[in-house]
């Protein structure tokens, strides 16, 4: 358990240590052997993305019935017969490898495409149907975990789960302090860090894997919850402007934090391009990106897309400090950490304009939206645990967290 302000959720996973905690340690001697990564050329602050690593993503490899069908389909031009009848996902949707791939490609098509897909096929209405049925059985599984983490069943919700009450409406949608249940929500949260793993023991190796997980959101950072602004009116849509504005590095390419990203990708010598470890990625990580996507494109999400910005932005100051701390220890140069800094300075303002301005202002405008908006935090709590412990385990057991051979530098 950990308090509000010592959690790292979102982008950590558990809760995470106070930044006191995560004082990185001293540099070794100059005159001590060490093995110090070289910082590869476009690794530095003010670089940017060339045409090639900004060109669409390719589809991946199938993993099982319904995204074998998909992916078929979708190399082809669509027709006025649609995709025919699609067969159901082999796995669950939320923590499988068939299902959350398929709803992945899927949302792909609202994103950048993909480079083999007719950009015909993203409003196909047998698509759509496929797409709707997933989504469907999304939402109800995390309504499950959200539910079950709220009532403390661990066993449900795995060992990141959430307990505790809503604390925001009764059954007649009153709404209450919306800012006091999120921070209950990241009060209660449970779970281990990954951020303090990798800042007080992790290798370069584990790093690497980390920033693979993390590519499917921080390379289209922003992107899910812009869909919220025309959505939103008045105080609460300024304050996302204000939010998303700052991701977007204020209209400066290198200062975008999707390319801040990029950047720390090539220095760990990562490939930067969108979807260039779609086939390496366990079924499980697709889910960080599947909920804020199905979240943005449903307007009756609204609610919840604010709380998992929210909880994002509330969570992110201390496990962003110690990424960077993980990677100053490393050896890494400044090009590297400048995107977790960015963040800690950033995140810093944003945990109160998430909190106050725009999701207890939604809540003031609209109080039937509290409770969504303590489930889109609840939700996002438990998928990101989930999706942490996976890796720490993997890590404990001296494996790699990804799927087949570990992938050689670029």
């Amino acid at each position: 358990m950990t308090s509000s302000g010592g959690s790292g959720i979102a982008r950590d996973g558990g809760s995470t240590a106070t930044a006191a905690r995560l004082t990185p340690p001293s540099p070794p001697s100059p005159l001590a052997p060490r093995s110090r990564p070289s910082s590869p050329s476009g690794a530095e602050y003010g670089a940017v993305l060339t045409p090639a690593e900004l060109a669409q993503p390719r589809l991946p490899e199938p993993r099982g019935a319904l995204s074998e069908f998909l992916l078929d389909r979708l190399r082809r031009a669509p027709g006025a017969a649609g995709l025919g009848p699609a067969p159901g996902a082999d796995d669950d949707v939320l923590y499988g490898e068939d299902g959350p791939l398929s709803l992945y490609c899927l949302y792909g098509l609202h994103y950048r495409g993909f480079a083999e897909v007719d950009d015909d096929w993203e409003w196909e209405p047998s698509l759509l149907a496929v797409r709707r049925r997933l989504e469907m059985d999304l939402l109800a599984r995390l309504r499950a975990e959200a539910d079950a983490a709220a009532a403390g069943d661990d066993g449900a919700a795995g060992d990141d789960g959430v307990a505790g009450h809503e604390g925001v409406a009764g059954d007649d949608g009153a709404a209450g302090d919306v800012a006091a249940a999120l921070r209950e929500v990241i009060a209660r949260a449970g779970g281990r860090s990954l951020s303090r793993r990798l800042a007080t023991t992790g290798t370069l190796e584990e790093f690497r894997e980390y920033a693979m997980h993390r590519s499917l959101l921080q390379l289209i950072e922003a992107d899910p919850h812009t869909w919220a602004i025309p959505r939103l009116t008045g105080a609460p849509k300024a304050a996302l402007v204000e939010i998303q504005a700052d991701e977007y590095g204020h209209g400066v390419e290198r200062d975008m934090h999707q390319n801040l990203f990029a950047v720390t990708m090539r220095a760990l010598d990562l490939d930067a391009r969108p979807g260039a470890y779609l086939n390496r990625l366990p079924g499980p990580a697709f889910a960080t990106v599947n909920v804020p996507s199905l979240f943005g494109l449903h307007r009756r999400l609204r609610g919840a897309l604010v709380g998992h910005l929210a909880l994002f932005e509330m969570t992110s100051v201390e496990p962003m400090g110690a990424y960077a701390a993980a990677l100053r220890r490393l050896g890494l140069a400044a090009g590297a950490r400048h995107f977790f800094e960015v963040h800690v300075v950033a995140d810093a303002h944003h945990q109160t304009v998430a909190a106050r301005d725009l999701a207890a202002a939604l809540v003031a405008q609209d109080p039937a939206l509290a409770v969504d908006v303590v489930f889109g935090a609840r939700a996002t709590t438990v998928v990101e645990g989930r999706c942490a412990e996976a890796i720490l385990t993997a890590w404990d057991e001296g494996r790699s967290s990804l799927r087949g051979a570990p992938p050689a530098p670029r």
